[in-house]
């Protein structure tokens, strides 16, 4: 496995983004079950925001999930699709989200999750903090600091 970081600032990340390929285990978990893991991830870095990971799509349990007709577009990736997740409780809008036509090859298909959306996320073991705010999904593990865009000291971003 790839050595985790000691200590990263999300304000050293590039604009525009940088992705990596990582082989730290990710996983999602909802109502007990796992929505998705893999050792094949991609980590997306971005100036002012805890970075972003993203599954390929084999290493996705779809079964629960639900296309949406939501729509976003980001200046570096392009334009965003979404899916609900059905739950036992009824339906959580908007959990997950890719770029189908992306910038990037490297991220087409690929799937990243609202920590805040469901259960629990976890990066190597660790269960991470969503980051704040309804729109960005970033991922907030021990060794990245902030302040974050979205959350408190960013004024209003």
């Amino acid at each position: 496995m790839q050595p985790l970081p000691t200590q990263e600032s999300a304000w050293d990340y590039p604009r525009p983004p940088r992705i990596e390929r990582i082989d730290w285990p990710l996983k999602v978990e909802d109502g007990g079950m796992i929505l998705a893991a893999t050792t094949n991830g991609l980590r997306v870095l971005e100036t002012s925001h805890p970075p972003c990971f993203y599954f390929p799509p084999e290493d996705i349990d779809f079964s629960r999930l639900e296309p949406s007709a939501t729509r976003t577009f980001c200046e570096w990736k392009g334009q965003a699709r979404y899916w609900h997740l059905r739950t036992d409780h009824g339906l959580v809008e908007d959990v997950c989200w890719a770029y189908p036509q992306p910038t990037d090859e490297r991220i087409r298909g690929h799937v990243s999750f609202y920590a805040g959306r469901v259960e629990a996320c976890y990066v190597a073991g660790e269960r991470v903090q969503p980051q704040e705010g309804d729109f960005y999904g970033g991922w907030i593990t021990s060794w990245v600091r902030g302040p974050f865009k979205g959350g408190p000291g960013t004024r209003g971003w």
